[in-house]
């Protein structure tokens, strides 16, 4: 098993946070909810895998290309 980045693909605000930390996730899950621009963005799972970190909070400010969370593949 690897530990893989999932990271921010734009700038914007951590709007919600859909998974919790040891949730097992499907390819194509969401993970988080970005705002920008006024439309929510989904930052979905890159492949199947169980969520080990989270690292931004509801209301903070991401840059893009920041890894938002880590999982475990």
């Amino acid at each position: 098993m690897s530990i893989i980045d999932v990271e921010s693909e734009i700038a914007g605000k951590v709007w919600k946070i859909e998974a919790e930390i040891g949730e097992n996730l499907d390819e194509d899950d969401a993970i988080i909810i970005l705002e920008s621009m006024k439309m929510e963005i989904p930052v979905d799972a890159p492949e199947d895998g169980k969520v080990v970190e989270i690292l931004v909070a509801e209301g903070d400010a991401v840059k893009e290309g920041q890894i938002i969370a880590k999982m475990e593949t």
